[in-house]
């Protein structure tokens, strides 16, 4: 009777924070240039968005706290990773993960490569993804999406084309098309074309499909590194203006 209840008020706690979230959102949407695909984009998503991630955090927050607590003993401090990312039309806001890399520098004080320092253990939060999960905080804040193109580093505003910019049109999000469609494996153009396309056709049935496909992928760690890399290579532009 006891779980009963403690379901039921997670329950109730994530409709507020939904319904706080649709609110909040309807108000912001007069500013936006970007026309909702149809009524589950319009109405649902931003509520529905807010109820998981609240459910989400509050179920998983033992998950978090033994990771936290893993970070800090295998990587230092701190054991967040915070970094300013472009949101929805480029909005600045910051981004929440685990720490997955060490500080480890080379005998002039620089960085060492990606590669050199992530570790196992960094390897094994990013192909499980619990280095993503602190992102809850940003989606229940209201700067992500539990589906929607991910966000990437604020200098890449400069470098996109007209075609590659629409996918700052929604807010980015936890996973997205590109990312079931081959993740750090394809290039950037191809995750762009994936993003718009996405932009463009947003409904419940294909967020569903994205969040399926995404638990296939982290299960089977598909795409997790960029070819040789330890991580996606930068984007530096497009030769092909769109």
């Amino acid at each position: 009777m006891i779980i009963v209840w403690i379901i039921l008020l997670i329950i109730a706690i994530a409709f507020v924070v939904g319904a706080i979230a649709v609110l909040a959102d309807a108000i912001g949407k007069k500013d936006s240039k970007h026309k909702p695909f149809g009524p589950y984009e319009r109405f649902v998503k931003r509520g529905l968005d807010a109820f998981l991630a609240t459910g989400a955090l509050i179920v998983l927050s033992p998950v978090l706290l033994i990771t936290a607590v893993l970070v800090r003993v295998k990587l230092g401090s701190p054991v967040l990773f915070i970094q300013e990312r472009p949101g929805r039309d480029g909005k600045i806001f910051k981004l929440y993960k685990f720490r997955t890399m060490t500080d480890d520098r080379d005998e002039n004080g620089e960085l060492l490569p990606d590669d050199q320092r992530l570790p196992a253990f960094g390897q094994k939060l990013r192909s499980t993804s619990l280095d993503e999960l602190p992102e809850l905080i940003n989606m229940i804040k209201g700067d992500m999406a539990v589906v929607g193109p991910r966000p990437l580093l604020v200098r890449y505003l400069q470098r996109y084309n007209a075609h590659q910019a629409r996918r700052h049109e929604v807010r980015p999000g936890f996973t997205g098309l590109a990312q079931v469609r081959g993740r750090n494996a394809i290039s950037w153009e191809e995750k762009f074309d994936w993003d718009v396309k996405y932009v463009d056709n947003i409904t419940f049935k294909s967020d569903f499909k994205i969040v399926l496909d995404t638990i296939k992928t982290v299960i089977k760690r598909e795409g997790i590194s960029g070819g040789e890399s330890a991580t996606m290579t930068e984007f530096m532009g497009s030769n092909i203006d769109e």
